[in-house]
């Protein structure tokens, strides 16, 4: 899974992402899926809090599942 914070107002698509990963990294390093976020959590020091990020997608399925 990628989580994707994107500029304001920039429109993605999940497909997209990927398509263009797809000649810049490996095969195997390709995401399953695309997550976007409206911003990343962060805390008093400002590095991103991945335990959050963790409990918010702890019960997240890939669309394949």
């Amino acid at each position: 899974m990628l989580v994707i914070v994107a500029k304001p107002g920039c429109e993605l698509a999940a497909d997209a992402v990927i398509v263009f990963l797809e000649d810049k990294v490996a095969k195997w390093q390709l995401p399953d899926d695309v997550v976007f976020l409206p911003e990343m959590p962060h805390g008093a020091t400002g590095k991103v809090l991945k335990t959050e990020l963790r409990e918010m997608f702890k019960d997240h399925r890939l669309p394949t599942a």
